[in-house]
């Protein structure tokens, strides 16, 4: 199941006009985009943000009834034992393990919160998203040192009617910049030259076949 979030639209404009745009040029000026970078930094993004849908576990030391597992609400919210609706989304695992403490400190002495991520989506905007013909097109969260390998096996390579070297790469964080990949050569050539970095923010359109 697509796990695109439909309200990131609002907040990057540029991100539908890029998809249309991307798949107009996938069919006719293809290769007048240039080749994506094949190394990318990402220095920026070493910090993971926890983002809506995340599943995170909120341990309180010696306070088991305390603790819990929850799921950020798509609001970015959570509600805990003694704390309702916290904002969680946009922030990192240790400021938010010190918010909660913040606000259970007005009912115990002196607490001490863990925050794991046990299953991570991260913010929209850090996400790498792949549609088109994907086998199991999808957003997934991005994580350091990330290619265009690693995602398409996280996807499911391509399907059997698939363009792979027409894809185009569309850069969000250079404000939607349009790249050319060649996914066919790097999966059923084993051309690694072809395995390019990826970054937060990026959305990998996958064309069909037109033979």
């Amino acid at each position: 199941m697509t796990q695109l979030r439909t309200h990131s639209c609002a907040r990057a404009p540029w991100l539908l006009a890029a998809l249309i745009s991307a798949s107009l040029t996938a069919c006719s000026s293809f290769n007048s985009l240039p080749p994506a970078p094949q190394r990318a930094d990402t220095s920026s993004s070493n910090s993971y943000q926890i983002g809506a849908l995340d599943e995170i576990s909120v341990v309180v030391w010696r306070n088991p009834d305390l603790s819990a597992t929850v799921t950020v609400r798509p609001d970015g919210k959570i509600s805990l034992p003694l704390v309702e609706n916290l904002p969680a989304a946009g922030r990192q695992p240790e400021d938010l393990s010190r918010q909660i403490e913040a606000a259970l400190g007005k009912y115990i002495r002196d607490p001490v919160v863990t925050v794991v991520v046990n299953r991570a989506l991260g913010e929209s905007s850090a996400q790498v998203r792949i549609v088109g013909e994907a086998a199991k097109p999808q957003a997934v969260a991005f994580r350091q040192n990330m290619t265009l390998l690693d995602v398409m096996i996280q996807v499911g390579g391509l399907t059997d009617f698939a363009d792979g070297n027409s894809a185009v790469l569309v850069r969000g964080s250079e404000n939607g910049k349009q790249y050319r990949v060649k996914i066919k050569d790097l999966l059923r050539r084993g051309d690694i030259s072809a395995n390019v970095d990826m970054k937060p923010g990026d959305i990998l359109i996958i064309p069909q076949s037109w033979f």
